[in-house]
C-alpha cells in the first residue's frame, strides 16, 4: 500500500496519475497548504523540505519518498511500468522528467506568481517568465513532432509534464500555436486513470480528507 501525502497541485497531480496508471492501491492524505500543514513537525518528519507530494510505502518497510520526480522514478521501478529498463530509453525518459522538473515547473510556477497571485502587476517579470514558458513548450513541441510520446511510449515524463502543461491558461499562456503539445495534451486527456489522477485530492470526499485529515482508500 502507498500512502500519499498531497495536494491538488500540478506536483501532487504527477503522482496521482501515475498511481492511477499503474493500478497501484493508495492512501490519500490531503495536506491542506493554505493553513501550512506541510510545515507541521510530523509532516517535515517525512518530507524535510516542507513540500508535497510525499509517498510511505508500506510493503517495503515504510520506505519514505519525497521530491516528485523522485516518487514516479521510484514508483517505476517497483511496477515496471512506464520506466523503461533498457538503459538508453530509460535515460531518454529521466532526460524529459528532469526537463519538467528543472524548467517547466519552475518557469510556469514563477509565470502564476507573477500572472496570478503577486499583488502587483509587473510586467517585464510577467513577460519574462511567459517567454520563457513559450519557449520550453517549444521546446516539447518539436519533440512531439516526431514522436506520439516524449521519450517514444508514454512514460512517467509524459504524466509529469502533461501535469503542468494541462494548466497553461493558469500561467496565461496558449498552445494554440503548439500543434504537436497541442495534440498530445488532448491524446492524454484521453487516458481514464490521468484524468482520475487530476481530481486527487479534488474529488468529494477528498476534500473532506483536507478538513480533517483522515485517510481513505483508492482502489
Amino acid at each position: 500500500m502507498i500512502e500519499l501525502y498531497t495536494s491538488p497541485t500540478p506536483n501532487g497531480h504527477k503522482v496521482s496519475i501515475a498511481l492511477e496508471e499503474m493500478k497501484l492501491a493508495y492512501k490519500v492524505i490531503g495536506i491542506d497548504l493554505s493553513k501550512g500543514n506541510q510545515k507541521k513537525s510530523s509532516y517535515l518528519e517525512l518530507n524535510p523540505n516542507g513540500r508535497i507530494p510525499t509517498i510511505k510505502d508500506t510493503d517495503n518497510d515504510d520506505f519514505v519518498v519525497f521530491e516528485s520526480g523522485a516518487i514516479l522514478m521510484y514508483l517505476g521501478e517497483k511496477t515496471q511500468q512506464f520506466y523503461p529498463t533498457d538503459s538508453k530509453k530509460r535515460s531518454e525518459v529521466i532526460q524529459w522528467l528532469m526537463f519538467q522538473m528543472g524548467g517547466i515547473g519552475p518557469m510556469m510556477g514563477q509565470a502564476n506568481v507573477f500572472f496570478r497571485y503577486f499583488p502587483e502587476k509587473i510586467q517585464p517579470a510577467i513577460d519574462r517568465y511567459q517567454n520563457e514558458v513559450k519557449r520550453l513548450f517549444g521546446v516539447l513541441d518539436k519533440q512531439l513532432e516526431s514522436n506520439e510520446f516524449l521519450a517514444g511510449d508514454y512514460s512517467i515524463a509524459d504524466m509529469a509534464n502533461w501535469a503542468w502543461v494541462r494548466t497553461h491558461n493558469w500561467s496565461g499562456v496558449e498552445i494554440d500555436s503548439f500543434s504537436h503539445l497541442e495534440r498530445w495534451t488532448k491524446q492524454i486527456y484521453q487516458r481514464p486513470a490521468a484524468v482520475k489522477g487530476i481530481e486527487i485530492p479534488q474529488r468529494p470526499e477528498a476534500k473532506k480528507i483536507i478538513e480533517s485529515g483522515q485517510k481513505i482508500i483508492v482502489k
